[in-house]
């Protein structure tokens, strides 16, 4: 067998709840990005979705979680804000935590195989 040198394995992490989908890359990238700008909307735009995306993704989280996702102030003279929950904040750093150690766990096993005799 010929030397496979430019192979790079790859996983896909998601989490469920009562077997329906509930987070995966796209809804982490969004709940950073709402955490960063404090904007819906421009988390949204930052990540390549559409608002109305973006807005759906949340409701779904909510329902599946059975709380709120985020807080949101409205507008005024400083403007509106949103901002993760506490929960969301946790489940998000959980969510973080199991790819980087799956990601590790994945390489180790991909170099693993590669070392073995076939």
């Amino acid at each position: 067998m010929q030397p496979v040198t430019d192979l790079a394995p790859k996983a896909s992490i998601w989490f469920e709840r009562q077997g329906s989908y509930l987070l995966g890359d796209q809804e982490s990238r969004l709940l950073s990005a709402i955490d960063q700008v404090g904007s819906i909307k421009e988390a949204a735009k930052s990540v390549g979705i559409s608002y109305r995306t973006a807005w759906a993704r949340l409701q779904e989280m909510e329902r599946a979680l059975g709380h709120p996702v985020v807080r949101s102030r409205a507008g005024g003279p400083g403007g509106g804000s949103t901002a993760l929950t506490d929960e969301t904040r946790r489940l998000l750093q959980l969510y973080r935590e199991v790819c980087a150690r799956s990601v590790a766990d994945v390489e180790r096993e991909f170099q693993t195989a590669l070392q073995a005799p076939h």
